[in-house]
């Protein structure tokens, strides 16, 4: 395969590697994926994250296994061990759908490659699409909240929620980003943060619990945030904390945008009650570790409810930001996210 190199993804030597997600800001440690058992590993730990990503990276890892050797049968295998990797983010089922009917051509070796490369470039122009369907919404002088990761280290290109964002500061139209630390893993504080920073956008990290007294004092003029999956009936699951923020803005009257491409999309999926939801460890709860070691903030014998997604309501949103467009409420209500 010929190399890659996205913001967290990077093929050379015919092998997979992954930034550590997990040790950022701090270090930028880029970590082998040579196999399934390492990439369904990154995967637990949020080493890789992000629902486009997930995908990507388990397309291409499959495809490396071929161009090396493996057989049919092995490679069948090794896919669907990584279907299971993360129950809640359709865009891994929906890239190994593809993946598998690669893998019963007759040169199932090339197929894997070529289907991996074109999921990539894909994923790339889907965002740039996503970015220019929702610079329609953004206001010169906006100041936007947003909830856990949706930049380029989620995906192969500039992001969704995320993307969205840097476009409209091109365009000089962003006063302020509120980044929400968000749970698990802070992954807004320490991600996102970040990556507004590189960008050298305008931003202020909150604590989750902090929107409701900016949105009651008017400062914010709009949600945006991501998905890992969408329903069909329009019902979102995204990462816990992003129901909260909908409640909060449908209450102060503040738009609330979600911003993903049509992979994320389940049309079989009937509506949220459906989705999976991923219980993650008690210890992101009871206390914190990283690359500075590990400290404990409560009683070990607590018990703790750590669910890593929620799942919002159509009826909160005001909107869906595809590729393929900005898809409205009414839309929604009329069947357009249904089985076609």
């Amino acid at each position: 395969m010929q190399t890659l190199k996205t913001t967290s993804l990077e093929v050379r030597d015919n092998q997979l590697w992954i930034l550590d997600q997990q040790a950022l800001p701090q270090q930028k440690n880029w970590l082998p994926a040579h196999s399934v058992t390492q990439l369904i590993d990154h995967i637990h730990a949020l080493r890789v994250r992000g629902a486009p990503l997930i995908g990507l990276s388990a397309s291409l890892l499959l495809a490396l296994l071929a161009e090396q050797g493996q057989t049919r049968a092995e490679l069948a295998q090794a896919l669907e061990h990584l279907r299971a990797a993360r129950p809640t983010a359709v865009n891994l089922m929906n890239n190994l759908d593809r993946m598998k009917v690669a893998l019963a051509q007759p040169a199932f070796v090339t197929a894997l490659t070529d289907e991996a490369w074109r999921l990539v470039q894909e994923d790339k122009q889907l965002c740039d699409a996503i970015a220019e369907a929702g610079c329609t919404r953004i206001k010169p002088g906006s100041q936007l909240l947003t909830h856990c990761n949706t930049g380029g280290l989620a995906t192969a290109g500039v992001g969704t929620a995320l993307g969205v964002i840097a476009r409209a500061h091109q365009q000089g139209w962003i006063k302020n980003v509120w980044v929400d630390e968000t749970r698990p893993l802070l992954q807004g504080g320490r991600l996102t943060a970040w990556e507004l920073g590189e960008l050298a956008i305008p931003c202020t990290l909150i604590t989750d619990s902090m929107a409701a007294s900016l949105m009651a004092r008017g400062e914010v003029d709009a949600v945006w945030v991501g998905a890992d999956r969408i329903a069909a009936n329009g019902d979102v699951a995204n990462k816990i904390g992003t129901y909260s923020l909908a409640v909060l803005a449908h209450y102060h009257q503040i738009p609330f945008y979600v911003a993903a491409p049509h992979t994320t999309l389940d049309r079989h999926c009937p509506d949220g009650a459906a989705i999976p939801i991923e219980q993650r460890a008690a210890s992101e709860v009871t206390g914190v570790a990283g690359s500075f070691g590990s400290v404990q903030w409560a009683p070990e014998t607590a018990r703790v409810f750590n669910p890593a997604f929620d799942v919002t309501p159509a009826a909160l949103i005001s909107g869906w930001i595809l590729d393929t467009g900005v898809v409205t409420p009414d839309q929604v209500q009329s069947g357009f996210f249904q089985p076609q």
